[in-house]
């Protein structure tokens, strides 16, 4: 049985958001520092004996959370319609980096967001 290779990359962006519905003061205008961990994984090495370049997961990942940094997200597509949840967030970040890296040979296999230092949400499609 091959072995699976999992790399972790580690990025941050700050935003805020306001949780439509949200029976508590999540319903009013706040902000969060997220912490972003993106996991990938792939069984195969190439020609330098690396699954994927650390810097090359980093860079998809950093265009992504750019396009959040300093935004108050319930303005952002998809956010304008989906609600800014942490878990919507996770989503979209998972789904736009495994569009990104996907003639990598590598798989995206979970993305982790740190509301808090105490808070966070794990979103994988396996």
């Amino acid at each position: 049985m091959p072995g699976t290779y999992t790399l972790t990359v580690l990025t941050e962006f700050s935003a805020s958001h306001i949780l439509r519905g949200h029976p508590g003061p999540c319903s009013r205008l706040h902000g969060h520092n997220w912490k972003v961990e993106a996991e990938v994984v792939a069984n195969t090495l190439n020609d330098i004996d690396l699954a994927i370049d650390f810097q090359d997961i980093k860079a998809a990942l950093r265009a992504i959370t750019e396009q959040l940094d300093h935004r108050h997200l319930n303005d952002l597509p998809p956010f304008d319609r989906l609600n800014p949840t942490a878990e919507q967030i996770a989503r979209h970040i998972h789904q736009r980096l495994a569009t990104a890296l996907g003639g990598a040979g590598v798989c995206v296999s979970a993305i982790t967001i740190w509301e808090t230092d105490r808070a966070k949400v794990r979103y994988s499609e396996t």
